[in-house]
């Protein structure tokens, strides 16, 4: 059987098979002249959302062809294969514009010149995904020199698992239908959003699967990292340290307090390497003035299911509740290029979780299990400083708002927030 033959079968095979498949809630755009490429964590379900937009483009009798590049038929798959599945395309749909989903795309070396000829000389679209282990979303931005819009796909947010769980989203709730909701949230905090831990089984050992995965394929066999024992201490470092102030001085000076040998350079260079494979972000301070590395920073983990492998006796809620808070804010970054997320420090030193910029206009965010005087005084000074009238505390059940001075604080509980009841 000839290689264009099995290419064609594969093809077939996708075309007439039905998928059962959660829609995901990110949205994505086609660009005229621009490769659609779907970035995110391993495991985070960047190939069921792929065959899930194929599914959906082929619903609505669009001329599209999904095929994998890690299928073990046309492994290992070459400009040859690519070709292939281009030219059974056309004959399949001929005269036709065609959507192409190209799954794990960087299996192929130089597979961005088929991409832009599909895409720049005659007109199809194209949607690739690839893993972060070989392909980095700043490398197909590099390769495709400007000709691709990246989209970030995170673990299930809250939204997605109310929907798996087949609860419909609505305004108004029962007690007892409340009740479910808040132990999908208690479970939502502790077990993360992977998608194979609400599919499959909550197990940890899934957890810890995937913490040795990203250690080993996508940073130590990828970047060729000999000092294993450094890169997992500050792992473990950042992850104990998650929602609050850190600096790499501060990261260094901990290592030589246990007298491990590592440089200031290497411990940058390590944390950059971890923010490309999308497993810490670091959020900075809102300030005027150019900030210098050394500067105080946030780090949040882009699972919660990863901080409680490690924080084994994880009681502090609210901080639990910062990191999924963050989460749902950086999804919204997918539809709003000009949204910014920061933390504030007022004048006095009270830190304030959130500050959001969307160009010209400034969001605070403050998130508690419980709000208490303490709260409303910073708060009403950053709101001060800032010369706002209103911020948002996001709490784990009260509502309320609280009016002072001409200040208003909204109190909205996380399961709403989440929910996007506002």
């Amino acid at each position: 059987m000839s290689q264009k033959e099995i290419v064609g079968g594969i093809i077939e095979e996708f075309l007439s098979q039905k998928f059962n498949l959660l829609e995901r809630e990110l949205k994505v755009k086609s660009i005229k002249n621009k490769v659609i490429s779907i970035i995110g964590p391993r495991r985070a379900g960047k190939t069921s959302f792929l065959l899930s937009l194929f599914s959906k483009f082929k619903k609505e009798k669009k001329s599209v062809i999904f095929f994998p590049l890690d299928d073990d038929r046309v492994y290992p798959p070459t400009i040859k294969t690519l070709q292939d599945v281009v030219f059974v395309a056309k004959e399949l749909f001929p005269n036709k514009k065609i959507t192409f989903f190209f799954d794990e795309i960087q299996e192929v070396e130089n597979w961005e010149l088929i991409v832009k000829r599909l895409v720049e000389r005659e007109g199809h679209e194209v949607f690739v995904t690839g893993s972060s282990s070989k392909l980095l979303s700043k490398e197909i931005a590099t390769q495709l020199r400007g000709r691709s819009i990246s989209y970030l796909l995170l673990p299930f947010s809250f939204r997605e698992i109310i929907k798996l769980n087949k609860i419909k989203i609505k305004r108004f709730y029962t007690e007892n239908e409340r009740a479910n909701i808040f132990r999908l949230l208690e479970e939502y905090l502790y077990y993360g959003g992977f998608p194979e831990m609400w599919t499959k089984e909550k197990n940890f050992k899934i957890i810890k699967e995937y913490f040795d995965l990203i250690i080993f394929r996508d940073l130590v066999e990828r970047y060729g990292i000999k000092n294993i024992k450094v890169l997992r201490l500050l792992i473990k470092t950042l992850i104990l340290n998650y929602s609050s102030l850190t600096s790499i001085n501060k990261i260094f000076n901990f290592f030589k307090s246990l007298n491990i040998e590592v440089s200031k350079t290497s411990l940058y260079n390590y944390v950059e390497l971890l923010e490309d494979v999308f497993f810490v972000f670091k959020v900075k301070h809102f300030t005027n003035f150019k900030e210098s590395e050394s500067y105080l920073f946030k780090t949040y983990i882009v699972d919660n299911g990863f901080i409680n492998l490690i924080v084994q006796d994880n009681k502090n809620k609210g901080k639990l509740m910062e990191n999924i808070v963050f989460l749902e804010l950086k999804r919204k970054e997918n539809q709003n290029p000009f949204q910014e997320i920061y933390y504030y420090k007022t004048k006095n030193g009270k830190e304030i979780d959130f500050l959001v910029k969307d160009r010209n206009k400034i969001e605070l965010i403050e998130v508690c299990y419980e709000f208490d005087e303490e709260h409303k005084k910073k708060l009403i000074k950053a709101m001060k400083e800032l010369n706002l009238k209103e911020s948002l505390c996001i709490t784990w059940d009260e509502e309320d708002e609280i009016e002072e001075k001409g200040f208003k604080i909204k109190l909205v509980p996380l399961w709403k927030w989440l929910l996007d009841f506002r």
